[in-house]
C-alpha cells in the first residue's frame, strides 16, 4: 500500500514538473520577443551567406573613399602651383600654414579626407537604413511573409528584427569605412576607445529610426518599384542636405534649417567631435539627445503602424 502510494506520489510530481515545463514554454512563447533573432538573423543570412553581396557591399566604401574622398582634395588648391599667383611670392612654409588654417576653419579638420570620411559614417549606414524595408516586398511577394503571420510571433516582431537586421549590417558597414578611412589616411591624433563607441552610438540610434521608418512604408507597399522610388527619391536630398560632404555653415540661407533638422547631420555632427576633434554644430549632448528622440519617435510609429496592419 505504501508502494502504490510512493508511484502516485511519484508520477504527481513527474506531471506537475510536465505542467510547469509547458507553462514555461507557453510563457516564451507569447513573449512579444518571441521570435525575435529568428527573424533577425533571417536577414542577415541573405547577407553574409551570399558572398557576392557581402563583397559588394565591402567594396563600395572604399570606391567612395579611395575615388571621391582623394580626388576631392581641396587643400591643394591653397598649395603648391595651383596658388601660384603672378607677381605674389609667398614662401612654401607660409603657404602651407594658410593652407592649414584655411581648412581648419573651414571643415574642422586640416585635409577634407578626414572631413569626408567621417560624414560617410553614417552615408553607408543611412544606405543600409534604406534598404531595409525591401526585404519586407520581396517576402510578401514570395509569401514568405503570410507563413511568418500564421506562426505565434508578435506582429510587431517581424519589423523589429528586421529593424535590428539593418542596424547589425549597418554598424559593420560604418565599421569597415573606419577601418579602410584610417589605412588611407584618416587623422587619427584625436581617435580613442571612448570616440569610437560614441560614434556607432550616434550611427545606431540614426539606422534605427531610418530603418523603423523605411519598414513602415514598406509594409504597405506591395511594389519593389514603389519602394525602390521611395528610397532613390530620399537618397540624395537626405545626403546633400546634410553636413556629410560639405559644412552647413556655408550652405545657402534656406538651406542651413533643412541640414539642422536632418538626423543625418547629428550622427555626422557626433562623428566629427569625437574622431577628429572638430567643432560641432552643437553640444554632443543635445546631438545624442535629438538622434535619440528621432530613434524613439520612429521605432514606436514604425512598430505600431506595421503591429496593426499585419495584424488585419
Amino acid at each position: 500500500m505504501a508502494a502504490k502510494s510512493s508511484i502516485n506520489d511519484s508520477s504527481l510530481k513527474h506531471a506537475n514538473n510536465a505542467m510547469s515545463a509547458f507553462e514555461q514554454e507557453t510563457a516564451v512563447s507569447q513573449s512579444p520577443f518571441h521570435g525575435l533573432w529568428a527573424v533577425t538573423n533571417r536577414e542577415l543570412k541573405k547577407w553574409y551567406k551570399t558572398p557576392i553581396i557581402l563583397i559588394l557591399s565591402l567594396i563600395q566604401p572604399v570606391i567612395w573613399l579611395g575615388l571621391f574622398g582623394k580626388a576631392m582634395n581641396f587643400g591643394a588648391i591653397f598649395t603648391g602651383s595651383s596658388f601660384n599667383i603672378p607677381g605674389l611670392n609667398i614662401p612654401k612654409a607660409e603657404l602651407d600654414y594658410l593652407s592649414s588654417q584655411i581648412m581648419k576653419q573651414t571643415f574642422g579638420t586640416t585635409d577634407y579626407f578626414s572631413f569626408l570620411a567621417a560624414g560617410m559614417l553614417s552615408f553607408i549606414s543611412l544606405f543600409m537604413a534604406m534598404q531595409s524595408g525591401m526585404s519586407v516586398v520581396w517576402d510578401r511577394r514570395l509569401g514568405f511573409l503570410n507563413k511568418e503571420l500564421s506562426t505565434p510571433l508578435a506582429r510587431g516582431t517581424i519589423p523589429i528584427g528586421k529593424v535590428f537586421a539593418s542596424i547589425l549590417r549597418g554598424l559593420t558597414q560604418a565599421a569597415t569605412v573606419l577601418i579602410i578611412a584610417v589605412l588611407l589616411g584618416l587623422d587619427v591624433s584625436h581617435l580613442t576607445v571612448v570616440g569610437v563607441l560614441g560614434t556607432f552610438a550616434g550611427i545606431f540610434l540614426m539606422v534605427m529610426g531610418f530603418s523603423s521608418l523605411f519598414v513602415m512604408l514598406a509594409v504597405r507597399s506591395s511594389s519593389q518599384d514603389t519602394q525602390m522610388m521611395i528610397v532613390n527619391l530620399l537618397n540624395l536630398p537626405l545626403i546633400f542636405a546634410s553636413n556629410a560632404m560639405f559644412p552647413a555653415k556655408l550652405m545657402p540661407s534656406w538651406l542651413q534649417p533643412i541640414v539642422r533638422v536632418n538626423p543625418v547631420s547629428y550622427a555626422t555632427d557626433i562623428s566629427r567631435q569625437l574622431l577628429l576633434g572638430s567643432p560641432g554644430m552643437a553640444s554632443l549632448g543635445f546631438d545624442f539627445l535629438y538622434l535619440g528622440l528621432f530613434a524613439v519617435a520612429l521605432t514606436t510609429l514604425g512598430t505600431i503602424v506595421s503591429w496593426r496592419f499585419l495584424s488585419r
